[in-house]
């Protein structure tokens, strides 16, 4: 019973381990997508940071990605930035492969 005890705790370990880097990604992502939006509003530095902040903090309001969708082509097109959905799933889809890059470059 110790080798199947040994493996269910494996197996919580790894799912646990999982878990934390999907949110880390995720997390990651969403700042870089606020990066990219606030280099298309012409964002200051300073402005940049808080904006990728505030995208981050989108995201808790449901689950998906609709809530950081539809905050960040919102606020592109109230700063009268071409923007669709499209492009904004588009710079989700390229900031998802640049966060694991990031985050496998760290560990």
């Amino acid at each position: 019973m110790t080798t199947f005890d040994d493996r269910e705790k494996a197996f919580e370990a790894k799912f646990a381990r999982d878990e934390d880097m999907a949110f880390r990604v995720t997390a990651r992502r969403n700042k870089l997508v606020g990066q990219w939006a606030a280099a298309q509003m012409k964002l200051t530095p300073e402005e940049t940071d808080a904006y990728a902040k505030a995208v981050v903090q989108a995201d808790f309001e449901e689950a998906g990605d609709e809530d950081v969708i539809r905050k960040v082509l919102g606020d592109l097109l109230a700063a009268g930035v071409e923007a669709d959905d499209a492009a904004v799933r588009r710079a989700l889809d390229e900031q998802t492969v640049e966060a694991r890059r990031q985050l496998m470059g760290e560990i």
